[in-house]
């Protein structure tokens, strides 16, 4: 997600939102073209400084309650690229899954699959249970650790090392799968409490809704930011998470060259 962002997406960006921009086109995007974002906020933050309106190449994280997505418009209207919730723990798979994977592939957005965390089963039961209900190809697989505190089935908070020796394993055996080493998504206390700066070799995703996560990871490199959870999009019914990648047009190109399985 990240300039050639033109006054008015800013503006939307900033303003109070209701469902995203007036939709731009239902055309198809070639692959590979960037589009920019014509968006808005439920819920904006007052940005200053360094701001998600700063990253050409922005898209979207999905589960199961993302029901209703017109991939065709979102993708012209500046989805590039979506991150599909496809499993948790080791018993629970996303019933959108399927469809989500299958339209955005249809639309040209570029896709990959994330496995939320459980911090009450073993990490290789996890990770063969990704590996189980995730096709290979599209983006690297991302895996989703953060606090679970409203689980009514786990809300254990294992010690700091324990965690990251746990993650280390599943991205071992899922790395050996895909050909990729997945990306790590996480929150700003979940990264802290833990120490999960750690991890050696370890590509980022962060959420930081109010803070560029500079601001809020002080020295972390990161690949991908989560910088809203209240995004209006045309094309998606309801809120979505945002997210921007780091870098530019020619970066993104890069990457996707180096980082698609």
């Amino acid at each position: 997600m990240r300039v050639f962002w033109v006054l008015g997406v800013v503006a939307m960006l900033a303003g109070c939102g209701g469902g995203g921009g007036a939709p731009v086109s239902k055309e198809p995007v070639p692959v590979g073209q960037v589009t920019a974002p014509n968006f808005s906020d439920a819920d904006p933050h007052p940005w200053a400084g360094r701001k998600p309106a700063n990253y050409p190449v922005h898209g979207i994280d999905i589960s199961r309650f993302q029901t209703s997505i017109d991939w065709q418009t979102a993708r012209a209207n500046g989805v590039n690229f979506a991150f599909i919730k496809a499993t948790e723990g080791g018993d629970l798979a996303d019933p959108m899954f399927r469809d989500h994977w299958n339209g955005a592939g249809r639309a040209g957005v570029q896709r990959g699959a994330y496995h939320f965390w459980y911090h009450c089963r073993p990490a290789a039961e996890q990770a063969r249970w990704f590996i189980k209900h995730v096709p290979k190809g599209g983006l690297p697989p991302v895996l989703d650790m953060e606090w679970t505190p409203f689980s009514p089935t786990c809300t254990i908070r294992k010690p700091g090392a324990e965690i990251r020796a746990e993650a280390a394993e599943f991205m071992n055996i899922i790395a050996a799968h895909y050909g990729q080493r997945p990306i790590l998504y996480t929150t700003p206390d979940f990264y802290v409490e833990n120490e999960m700066w750690r991890l050696s070799g370890m590509e980022f995703w962060l959420r930081a809704v109010t803070a560029h996560p500079g601001e809020r990871y002080e020295g972390q490199h990161w690949t991908f930011w989560q910088y809203t959870g209240t995004g209006l999009i045309p094309g998606i019914q309801g809120e979505v998470d945002i997210n921007v990648f780091a870098g530019g047009e020619g970066a993104w190109a890069d990457w996707l060259a180096t980082r698609q399985q």
